[in-house]
């Protein structure tokens, strides 16, 4: 379906978010549609109203906090929350897809034959098994796991049932209803048996197949790295990555699907089914790709959900995103150093046959990009910035100044600690970054007060030592030809970063170059941008043009430190 909507469902007047209270500029109002896990429900929204102010009234409709939302119209993610719906150009009758960021806890609601209720939470990657053990410690009579009978909507869910399988549709809340089974009782009785069956307390009728069906792992499984250039040199990391993400497919272990993004991103476990590995991200199921498990549609012009990205490119801007993620020490081939200055997770583009990704037709091997998967504490999302290094929160804005990244928000930075227990800050999700325009830069930490403070030295050294024209070879080198726009972002971002250290300018000076303010005013960079192209001829060689953006980049810097 396109994202423009079909005018075909009607609208129904008690719908909890067809009416707002308002009633100035009721011209000004518009019908929409907002449309998750399949089901669409009429909104009514002011051409004026903020962005964040319709994530509330579906909060208050259907429960899910603003910050877990993401709204997508028309191929582009409705990010800004302070702009208005004018701005992205919602008109009548589109259609908004609620896509919903859920938590890695489940609350689970139980109710027993005999009356009984009571919740817990559990996390999604547990399985069906471990519910019934926190069943046990929660009611005595159900204390013999082997006796309970899990159910969920009339249906007995096995023990290696996965939660986050069993929360099809993003429900709050699992309802649960647990029973005894009849028991099966074998008594000696001198050579012989005599075999009994006691009924559960409401006597229920249970029938007994005669043979036991073991399920065998699942052996039609693949997993092999995509190596273009042969002289390419896999890191130990990656190495170890792709061993231990092998061992868990060949032992029978399923991919798990994250909850987290508007993707395909699927957790990869080791051999004994206990540790995540890796995670693996199938270009097919991008957001707005062929195979998306989340509902979106497809993308009409092929432009990702940041401008400036296509769909299908994610996972070669993931690898990109540790390919150049250099260490101090030099680049990765030469260091012999696994995590880079920023500490971009081993990445490599790997392929991939499992029968758990999502497979609208038949089954087919996947290509993608294979991440490791970081120990962590959380995301920056859940607690306040104030804790964080200044060097930690200073290498990721180095990092995404040099990779205009275009969506680096506090829940693609997940927060750790190092061998000696000190906090560090590892950033993920970097399949926007590269775009061909600075128009969807967005980068949180500029609201951090460790952005206010200027770069250490060490750090103003490794800021010298980049070279865009080394970066893009080495892009060509692993086997991405990165796209003419993209590479022109490349350089104008790493001049722009290097001219500012220079200038003494500190983190949130260089970001406010590159970002806008709102949405529809651009940013300081791109009008630099913008008066090198009107300033040269239209055949003007590359090297000419960015020497035009690189004297008027001087004067405007020039201009803002009067």
């Amino acid at each position: 379906m396109s994202s423009a909507g079909v005018l075909a469902i009607p609208i129904r007047e008690d719908s909890g978010l067809l009416s707002p209270v308002f009633s100035r500029e009721f011209n000004e109002s518009i019908h929409i549609y907002v449309a998750l896990s399949g089901s669409m429900v009429p909104m009514r929204v002011l051409k004026s109203e903020s962005i964040e102010s319709v994530k509330l009234r579906i909060k208050s409709y259907k429960g899910f906090v603003a910050k877990d939302q993401k709204l997508v119209c028309k191929g582009r993610e409705l990010a800004r929350s302070n702009s208005l719906v004018r701005d992205y150009g919602v008109e009548d009758g589109n259609v908004l897809h609620l896509v919903i960021r859920l938590s890695d806890l489940q609350t689970i609601n139980v109710k027993t034959s005999c009356g009984e209720e009571f919740a817990f939470e559990v996390k999604r990657n547990c399985d069906v098994g471990y519910v019934k053990r926190r069943i046990a410690d929660k009611n005595r009579k159900l204390a013999d796991v082997d006796e309970q009978e899990v159910l969920c909507d009339g249906e007995e869910l096995e023990d290696q049932r996965l939660i986050n399988d069993i929360s099809k549709h993003n429900d709050a809340v699992i309802h649960l209803f647990v029973r005894k089974s009849a028991k099966i009782r074998a008594t000696p009785r001198e050579k012989s048996f005599e075999l009994s069956v006691v009924a559960s307390q409401l006597n229920d009728v249970r029938k007994f197949d005669e043979e036991i069906i073991q399920q065998t792992p699942e052996k039609d499984v693949l997993l092999e790295p995509i190596i273009v250039n042969q002289k390419v040199e896999l890191s130990s990391a990656v190495l170890d990555m792709l061993k231990s993400t092998a061992e868990g497919l060949d032992s029978g272990h399923c991919p798990i699907r994250s909850s987290e993004g508007t993707g395909g991103a699927y957790l990869m476990q080791d051999a004994t089914g206990n540790k995540h590995v890796s995670v693996f991200k199938p270009i097919d199921e991008e957001p707005m790709a062929a195979n998306n498990p989340r509902g979106l549609p497809l993308s009409e012009n092929g432009e990702g959900l940041k401008k400036g990205t296509s769909v299908g490119e994610g996972a070669f801007r993931e690898v990109a995103a540790y390919v150049l993620d250099h260490p101090k020490a030099g680049r990765r081939s030469f260091s012999g150093e696994d995590i880079g200055f920023a500490g971009v997770p081993p990445t490599v583009m790997a392929k991939c046959l499992h029968t758990g990704f999502n497979h609208r037709e038949s089954l087919s091997v996947k290509i993608g990009s294979l991440q490791t998967f970081m120990e962590n504490h959380g995301s920056c999302e859940d607690m306040g910035p104030s804790s964080f290094p200044v060097e930690e929160v200073h290498k990721i804005s180095v990092f995404d100044i040099r990779l205009a990244n275009a969506d680096r928000h506090a829940g693609n930075i997940l927060v750790g600690k190092d061998k000696d227990g000190k906090t560090i800050l590892i950033p993920i999700d970097h399949g926007y970054c590269l775009p061909k325009s600075f128009e969807d830069c967005t980068f949180d930490w500029l609201y951090w007060p460790q952005a206010r403070k200027p770069y250490s030295p060490d750090t103003v050294e490794y800021i010298k030592s980049l070279d865009a024209e080394e970066d893009i070879a080495l892009l060509k080198f692993h086997g991405w030809d990165l796209p003419q726009d993209c590479a022109r972002t490349l350089r104008i971002s790493t001049m722009l970063l290097k001219k500012g250290v220079e200038r003494g300018l500190t983190p949130v000076d260089i970001g406010n170059i590159m970002c806008r303010e709102t949405l529809n005013e651009e940013s300081l960079i791109e009008e630099i941008v913008q008066e090198a192209e009107d300033s040269v001829l239209p055949c003007t060689s590359e090297g000419a043009f960015l020497e035009s953006v690189s004297q008027i980049m001087d004067r405007r810097l020039r201009e803002i430190a009067k």
